[in-house]
Order: C-alpha cells, then sequence, then structure tokens
C-alpha cells in the first residue's frame, strides 16, 4: 500500500539520523530524570482537575443547587468542545514559539481556574472556571510533548512519552480516590482548592527545571496560518490515517470508561464501591504498565529501520476488542473484569505508539501540531457521540424488555477497537512507505 506525502512534511528531515542531531539540545542523564518526572507530574495533576467535578458532582449539586442537566454540561461537550478546539492555536504557539512558555502559562492558567472554582457561588461562575481549565490544559498536552522532542534523544522519546501518559491512568486514580477522599472530609470546595494550589506549586518546578526552549528556525511552510498547515498535514495519507484511528479510538475508549463500572453493577449486582475499586486499580495497573511497555517498544521499533510502528498496538487493540465482547455476555462477575484487562491495557499501550509516530510523520518542529490533531480525533467525536450511543441503546433495549442492554449498548467498543485497529495497520504501512523513502534521501 502506497502513498504521497503532503508537500508541508520535509522528506530530508525529522528523522533519527544522529548526523542531523544537535547533542547540545538534548538533555541527558539525570536531567532527563528530572524532566521526565516534572512533566508526568505535569500529566498526572492535569488529569486530577479533569477528573474532580465527576467525583465531586453529587456535592456540587447539592451546594448549589444544580440540575442534572447543567452537571451534564459542566463535564461533558462543553468542556471536551473546548478542550480539543483550543488545542490547535496553542499546539501552533508551542511549536512556533516556546513551549516551555506555553505549559507554564497554560499550567498556572488551569490552576489558577481549578482554585476559583472551589470559590463558585453560582454555576455561571463554575462554568467559567472549568472553561478556564479547559484552555489551560488544551494546550498542556501538545507543548509537553513539543519539550519532549526538543530535549529527549529521539531513541529515547517512545518511554518518554510512555512516562508522560503514565500520568493519565494514575491521575485519574488519584482524582477519585483522593478527590473522593477529600470531598467527603473537608467538602468540594476544599479539593478544588487544594488541587489548584498544588498545580501552582508543580507549575514552579517546571518553570525551574526545563531549560529555555526557544523558537525554532522557521521555513517558509512553517509562516503559514496553523488552520491551513493542519490541513497540509492531514493531506499526507500517512497523517490521515493515523488521524483516522483515532477517531476510531474515541468511540471505543470513551463509552468504556464512561460505562464500563455501570455494567458491572447492573449486569453482575456489584456494589458501587466494589466495581470501582477492582475497575480503577486494574486500570491504574494496567495504565502503568501498559505506557511503559508501549514507550519502550515503540523506541525499538523506530531503531529497527523498518518504519513499522504501530503493528503491535493495532494487533493488541483487536485482540482486547474480542475479550471485550465476551466480558459483555459472560455470566460470571469475576470473569468479565478479567476479560476487560486487555481492553485497559491496550487503550493505554498504544499512547506512546500513535503519538510517537505522529511526530515522526509530521516532523521536527510540528510535533505539538500533531499531537492536538490527535487529541481532537479521539476527544471531540468519541467522548461527545459515543456514550450518547450507549445510553440510546440502553434505554431502547430496556424499553423493549430486552435484558443486558447496557451490554449491547457498549458492544460500540469491540466494533470501534476493530475499526482502530485496521485504520492503524493501514497507518502502519503507509508510514512505512514514507519512512523508507526519506531515508533513501537521506543517504543520497
Amino acid at each position: 500500500m502506497t502513498g504521497t506525502a503532503a508537500p508541508s512534511i520535509d522528506k530530508k528531515a525529522d528523522l533519527p539520523n544522529k548526523s542531523k542531531i544537535n547533542i547540545d539540545e538534548y538533555f541527558d542523564g539525570r536531567s532527563v530524570t528530572v524532566l521526565l518526572i516534572t512533566l508526568f507530574l505535569v500529566s498526572a495533576i492535569s488529569q486530577v482537575d479533569r477528573m474532580l467535578p465527576f467525583v465531586l458532582a453529587e456535592s456540587i449539586k447539592e451546594d448549589l443547587d444544580l440540575s442534572d442537566t447543567e452537571i451534564g454540561l459542566l463535564t461533558g461537550i462543553a468542556f471536551a468542545v473546548c478542550y480539543t478546539l483550543l488545542s490547535m492555536p496553542l499546539a501552533r504557539a508551542a511549536d512556533r514559539g516556546s513551549p516551555r512558555s506555553v505549559l507554564i502559562l497554560c499550567f498556572l492558567l488551569w490552576s489558577a481556574m481549578t482554585v476559583l472554582g472551589g470559590l463558585a457561588m453560582s454555576f455561571l461562575f463554575l462554568a467559567f472556571t472549568r472553561f478556564g481549565v479547559a484552555f489551560g490544559e488544551a494546550g498542556g498536552t501538545p507543548a509537553s510533548h513539543a519539550i519532549i522532542a526538543r530535549k529527549v534523544p529521539p531513541e529515547r522519546r517512545g518511554l518518554a512519552l510512555g512516562i508522560f501518559s503514565m500520568g493519565i491512568p494514575l491521575g485519574t486514580m488519584m482524582g477519585f480516590a483522593v478527590g473522593g477522599a477529600i470531598g467527603d472530609t473537608l467538602g468540594w470546595r476544599a479539593a478544588l482548592v487544594g488541587a489548584g494550589v498544588l498545580g501552582m506549586f508543580i507549575a514552579l518546578l517546571a518553570l525551574a527545571v526545563i531549560r529555555s526552549t526557544p523558537p525554532l528556525k522557521r521555513s517558509a511552510t512553517d509562516s503559514k496560518p496553523f488552520l491551513k498547515a493542519s490541513l497540509q498535514l492531514l493531506s499526507s495519507p500517512s497523517f490521515r490515517w493515523l488521524f483516522i484511528s483515532s477517531v476510531a479510538l474515541g468511540f471505543a475508549a470513551a463509552p468504556f470508561y464512561a460505562f464500563a463500572v455501570p455494567f458491572l453493577i447492573r449486569t453482575h449486582d456489584y456494589s458501587a464501591s466494589e466495581a470501582g475499586l477492582a475497575f480503577g486499580l486494574l486500570q491504574g495497573l494496567m495504565g502503568i504498565c501498559g505506557t511503559l511497555a508501549g514507550g519502550r517498544l515503540f523506541d525499538r521499533a523506530v531503531r529497527s529501520g523498518t518504519g513499522r510502528v504501530l503493528g503491535p498496538p493495532a494487533i493488541l487493540l483487536m485482540i482486547a476488542s474480542l475479550t471485550t465482547t465476551a466480558a459483555l455476555f459472560t455470566p460470571t462477575g469475576w470473569l468479565s473484569i478479567l476479560l476487560f484487562v486487555p481492553g485497559m491495557l491496550s487503550f493505554a499501550f498504544l499512547l506512546p505508539w500513535c503519538f510517537g509516530a505522529a511526530h515522526l510523520v509530521a516532523g521536527k518542529g510540528r510535533e505539538a501540531m500533531a499531537t492536538s490533531l490527535a487529541m481532537i480525533g479521539s476527544g471531540l467525536f468519541g467522548p461527545a457521540l459515543g456514550p450518547l450511543i450507549v445510553g440510546m441503546i440502553s434505554d431502547a433495549a430496556t424499553t423493549a424488555r430486552v435484558p443486558n442492554g447496557i451490554g449491547l449498548g457498549l458492544l460500540i467498543v469491540p466494533v470501534a477497537g476493530i475499526l482502530t485497529g485496521i485504520a492503524m495497520l493501514i497507518a502502519n504501512q503507509r508510514i512505512a512507505a514514507l519512512l523508507g523513502r526519506q531515508s533513501t534521501l537521506v543517504e543520497v
């Protein structure tokens, strides 16, 4: 399977070719470790701030006398749309300017807005603060990925992306466990204020740890408006199939995390605490193992020189789709949980592969844009529509008195998982062909 790369991609640049690397730009040894620990904390705190309104929803609703619709607006589509669409201009700023400055400013913004959320006395003010959190967090991941691309040597970049991505499952666990405990003992306001203040301290740590990241030299291509540059990147068959796979992934992951625990409660009679504890602990463990293993294996795939950098996560995701289908219809509760584990692992495992492959295709100086487009693909359509589709199928099945309606609705997860795997395998072929042509041109 072949394809022609978009004109915006420099075929001679951006490969992990040692002859083209300015070693002085990269961190090494202890500096890399400190940098990655700091960026991991950024990722984890970002996820904590994002998850807190979910675990604190009942307390917020009672205190501010909100409706379920208003709670849904605070935690649902409004946040997702703001977060994903604002990531594009912020990613462009990180690519063209200083990703360190973008990260610090965004981090301070979302932390301050989290603190203000704890002081809210009305729905409108709380909604304003959540939009502010979305605005800040929209630049966090693209800027962090741009810093990794500029400060971590290419042969270690996959592991670096894995360590950064590990903040997602661990931040989710912290948000639900610690946030819930603080909310129960000190109130929801204390939980939000505490998380925001902690974020400000970590932002100052990031300011001290991350060295200056001056703007890269711009080419004629880089001077184009970010929307035009994004569309030109999407015109590359390699990146287009990556984007398609990210869209399909959103329809697999979002309903899985939204409805897996309710499925266990309704279908297998688990209590909320039992299902939440089992799912949360396994998700955290699989998140750690998946992101670290995925990062290491991605680095190995890049060093192999074949250009085939998406095969393993695609295959694992398709296997997980089969086990997830079985989990939805097995009559045994513990076996259902066990069959969900490959899905948890696969969603974490593919993160370093997909982001790393996107950076390879986009090229040097466009890593944040590539991250932003992947975030838009996975974070906008699937989270907005996937859970809605599951809910509609479940309600229709319940009305028709069909048993296991939520399980039927959750079939969207394995179907979307299979489609994601297929799109990733096509992207794998395209990227291998593209990088093979680049290698030939570099040698010449």
